[in-house]
């Protein structure tokens, strides 16, 4: 349930609520809105005499729930949350952000190279890979703490916040070390342990939606992170499986505006992934700013021919500024800009 405070109840009011919810036995979630502050009220509310708590000073009234996840839904926040990504950069405002870089760090040339690319015609972020979840084993598994200080490297060269994938629990002290961003992939998505791990971080978390994924669990998957105590999740639509074969995945656009009514958490998508041909990544991302996503994830390799990992899926930094010039247009007829 959660406890609606009346607009201008004061801290001592606050403080007072949270008192009472953790007397009944329950764990407290503060959200402080533009017009009023929320207590999400989490566990088991059998004995909970809600009464006791409502007519509590400062309390406007206590509404249950409906959602089977909690601190993620709209009805605890009505507002859109706006996550901080790193480097002074956020994300789920006006502004549509962009993060960029290749699937894969192979070295430090490669790297610098794209990340200045990348900057200057707009991104915010830097994507790369240092450890790298192969489905085969004889493939090219990432540069691993190497990469991760390369990243770091390039964030103080170029300013851009890292996001990069975190695959175990045993790495996530070492990968919160160097990212902004903890991504946790597809596989993981089911992964509680390590979503509960990420949540006992100060790092943005930006877990992607597992390949045959609905809804309400991809949002079940972001409640473990805010459960554990971290509030600040990005959500990653990077297609799911379907008996089609002229794509990799089938990205399904049509997520955003459902989580943008189900959720205030923001939602970034990834056309490389979700599609598998640099080709239709462009195409993609005009159709994911129209449909109100609130950023994209692009791979950008500067030799996508000899890429070391998904180089069929990846656009050349020539591509991404020419989309990035396209995307401020569309952005503008839908209210946002990039």
């Amino acid at each position: 349930m959660i406890v609606i405070m009346q607009p201008g109840a004061s801290q001592t009011q606050v403080d007072h609520v949270v008192q009472l919810v953790k007397d009944f036995g329950l764990r407290e979630h503060v959200i402080v809105g533009t017009d009023r502050t929320v207590v999400a009220a989490i566990g088991d509310k059998r004995n909970v005499d809600k009464g006791a708590i409502e007519n509590a000073a400062g309390v406007d009234r206590v509404v249950p729930i409906l959602a089977p996840y909690k601190v993620a839904s709209r009805e605890v926040k009505r507002e859109s949350s706006v996550i901080p990504l790193g480097s002074g950069a956020s994300l789920g405002g006006r502004k549509v952000a962009m993060i960029a870089g290749p699937c894969s760090v192979e070295s430090r040339e490669q790297l610098m190279e794209v990340a200045e690319a990348v900057k200057e015609a707009g991104a915010v972020g830097l994507r790369g890979g240092a450890f790298k979840p192969r489905t085969n084993p004889y493939e090219f598994q990432g540069l691993g703490e190497k990469g991760l200080e390369l990243l770091a490297e390039a964030r103080e060269r170029t300013g851009l916040a890292v996001v990069t994938e975190v695959m175990s629990i045993d790495q996530v002290d070492l990968v919160s070390r160097y990212a902004d961003v903890l991504q946790i992939g597809t596989r993981n998505m089911h992964n509680f342990n390590l979503l509960s791990a990420c949540g006992g971080t100060d790092k943005t978390v930006m877990p992607k939606r597992g390949w045959s994924a609905t809804l309400d669990e991809f949002l079940l998957a972001a409640e473990y992170v805010i459960n554990a105590g971290n509030s600040n999740v990005i959500l990653c639509e990077r297609g799911i499986r379907t008996h089609e074969t002229y794509v990799r995945n089938t990205l399904p656009l049509a997520i955003i505006p459902a989580i943008k009514r189900e959720s205030h958490l923001p939602i970034v998508i990834d056309p490389s992934q979700g599609t598998g041909h640099a080709y239709m990544v462009p195409a993609m991302c005009r159709a994911a700013v129209a449909a109100g996503a609130d950023g994209l994830l692009i791979e950008v390799h500067g030799d996508p021919e000899h890429a070391m990992t998904d180089g069929a899926q990846s656009i050349t930094p020539e591509t991404f500024a020419k989309t990035m010039r396209e995307l401020g247009a569309i952005a503008s007829a839908v209210g946002r800009e990039c």
